[in-house]
């Protein structure tokens, strides 16, 4: 039986999830009416991916297939045969890989789990017959990726296998109601099936992934989601760019990194950042243009024209003056998002943003800077789609932040493209209303580097070793020491560490700190003694655990019901949230802070003071599955 918290914050990701869905291509077929007779197909139908792998494996009650909502929806399957067909070629193909990763670690001298690092089973092939009928078609792809478990350009993973391509088309000419669902966590090339006319990236949304699709499918809720990522044909990414190498990688792309590259070599996406259909469709008026002090502030009404309510984000890009520093044709400086809105219902919004947010690194004189000359405002609803609207001028250069470089130089360039295709010259602008700055009113900031540290008192009356202590964290001395990498912590069990709890009566308690990307990654349930804390279950992700030796898979199963013994067992089950690419989809910050509101509430039930989360970057390189 669920605790209410559960059921609180399972609603609010069922609620939430749908906003984080990008429609990447829509006929009009979709949304159903009503639930009916549907044939299901796809290796994500029932194997329905709910995260990431490693630390974003979070230990959720509960993940709701594609199968399972549908079916508690109310549809009926009529492709069972298919996916019980598919599961048997998945757990063959699943053991001959596993047993191919342990080979290679004998030949390498070196353990599986360490050979796994990084490696993913690529989907197998097949040869199913497509017999379902329906009233409508649903083809469900799927991957799996994330820590550990970096992305390959290969048939199954980054490329669809001959098997998905064949299904998908075949199923895209039979039925005139078919949506192919993208359930993955990274860009995968679809240019084989680019002519299917309803593609959903449903994403990766946690425990509720199954029911948030099946709302989607029949307009309870529905997609508003766009592309945090460029998706294209592979070969049409910087082959390169340096990555997954053993020792050292060098960033030679630079500033040209996702849409900044495709910008730059002029080269047409598939999909392109910040793109996103929704079921209904917008009418964009930009209403005005303002600068106060370092402020741009872009005004819009946004009107919902269709027949469905729906929201819309827009995008603010800025093409900077290339002086002395290389610059990319544009770069997002701003964004906004509606609320929801009922057909033919308008909302204001502004896009803002300081100039200072905008400058860039002039590495030999170590300052952030605002180079003279014309930044051209461009607005639009994604990188690919966006109209020059003014012209912010400014008359000399303007030094935003005095810093110091603190590391060596490396040993490479950056890269700077020859032939630089670029936006249009900015004499092209004349008729757009120019904005005059004076760069003697922007502010300069200067880094103070050398600022004395404070030290606390109560550390003048540790000892040596209780300071040694207070850096290394808790462990244990003797036999009874073992602890598992992401599974050390001793007061709350499978917590990824803590400190030390030695210094207590010090009055420096332990603080315990937590995994999980996509929510907290703890032990679903445990045991208490005057020892501590007892992890009831697999102590490491279950990923894991079959690429372990034999006694070390021993020990693992021991330690897994050696709490049962122990005394009365107790719950501590975490909600997985969408990952952090689907978070960064829905271009809502206010979405982004409720999914973290909802951690922070299990951080404080549980005992937990420090997640080690969420990641913040770049994506440089589509094969990066963390």
């Amino acid at each position: 039986m669920m605790n209410a918290y559960e059921t609180e914050h399972s609603a609010a990701m069922r609620r939430l999830g749908p906003e984080c869905t990008v429609l990447l291509k829509r006929s009009g077929s979709f949304p159903l009416e009503k639930p009916c007779r549907i044939a299901l197909y796809g290796s994500g139908a029932r194997r329905t991916v709910k995260g990431g792998t490693g630390s974003g494996e979070v230990n959720s009650r509960y993940s709701v297939s594609v199968e399972e909502g549908l079916e508690e929806a109310g549809f009926v399957i009529s492709t069972k045969y298919w996916m019980d067909a598919y599961d048997r070629v998945h757990d063959e193909a699943h053991k001959a890989f596993i047993q191919s990763l342990k080979r290679q670690a004998k030949e390498h001298h070196t353990m599986a789990l360490l050979e796994s690092m990084g490696a993913v089973m690529p989907e197998p092939e097949y040869d199913i017959p497509l017999t379902g009928e329906g009233d409508a078609a649903v083809y469900v792809l799927s991957r799996i990726s994330g820590e550990g478990s970096d992305r390959r350009a290969v048939p199954g993973d980054i490329l669809l296998t001959e098997s998905e391509k064949r299904d998908i088309l075949l199923l895209a000419e039979k039925y005139e109601t078919f949506m192919l669902v993208l359930n993955v966590g990274g860009v995968v090339d679809l240019s084989p099936v680019s002519e299917v006319p309803d593609i959903l990236l449903l994403g990766q949304l946690g425990a509720e992934t199954g029911r948030i699709f099946a709302d989607i499918l029949l307009g309870r809720s529905y997609p508003s989601g766009k592309l945090a990522a460029t998706w294209s044909a592979w070969e049409d990414y910087d082959q390169s760019i340096s990555f997954g190498e053993r020792d050292d990688t060098r960033y030679r792309e630079g500033i040209y990194v996702g849409y900044r590259g495709f910008d730059e070599r002029g080269k047409k996406a598939l999909f392109t950042f910040g793109f996103g259909l929704a079921y209904t469709d917008f009418d964009v008026q930009y209403t005005g243009i303002a600068l106060e002090g370092e402020t741009v502030t872009v005004h819009a009404e946004v009107t919902n024209t269709g027949r469905s309510a729906g929201k819309e984000t827009l995008q603010l890009y800025v093409s900077v003056p290339e002086g002395k520093l290389d610059q990319p044709p544009k770069a997002l400086a701003a964004f906004a998002k509606t609320g929801e809105l009922a057909p033919w219902q308008s909302e204001d919004i502004s896009l803002s943003f300081r100039l200072p947010d905008i400058a860039s690194y002039d590495e030999e004189r170590a300052l952030w800077i605002l180079e003279a000359g014309d930044y051209v405002l461009r607005p639009g609803t994604s990188s690919a789609q966006t109209q020059p609207a003014a012209v912010i001028r400014l008359d000399e250069e303007a030094v935003v932040r005095v810093c110091r470089n603190c590391l060596g130089k490396p040993d490479f360039a950056d890269c700077r493209p020859e032939g630089k295709i670029g936006e249009e010259a900015a004499e092209a602008y004349g008729d757009l209303p120019v904005l005059e700055v004076n760069a003697a009113e922007i502010e300069t900031e200067k880094v103070v580097y050398d600022r004395p540290h404070k030290i606390a008192r109560f550390t003048e009356h540790l000892t040596d070793e209780e300071l040694a202590q207070v850096c290394i964290g808790a462990f244990k001395t003797g036999l009874g020491g073992l602890s598992i990498i992401g599974n050390a912590a001793q007061s709350v069990a499978g917590a990824a560490g803590e400190t030390t709890g030695i210094l207590k009566k010090r009055g420096i308690p332990p603080l315990v700190m937590a995994d999980g990307p996509a929510g907290l990654r703890l032990s679903r349930e445990y045991t208490v003694d005057e020892k501590g804390v007892h992890s009831l279950g697999a102590p490491i992700p279950e990923s894991m655990i079959e690429l372990m030796p034999a006694p070390a898979t021993w020990v693992m199963k021991k330690m897994a019901g050696s709490g049962k013994k122990k005394g009365f067992i107790r719950e501590q089950y975490c909600t997985a949230i969408p990952i952090g690419t689907a978070i960064a989809q829905s271009w809502n910050t206010d979405l982004a802070e409720q999914c973290g509101d909802i951690v922070g509430d299990e951080m404080e039930r549980f005992g937990v003071h420090l997640w080690l989360a969420p990641a913040l970057n770049i994506q440089r390189d589509i094969r990066c599955g963390r």
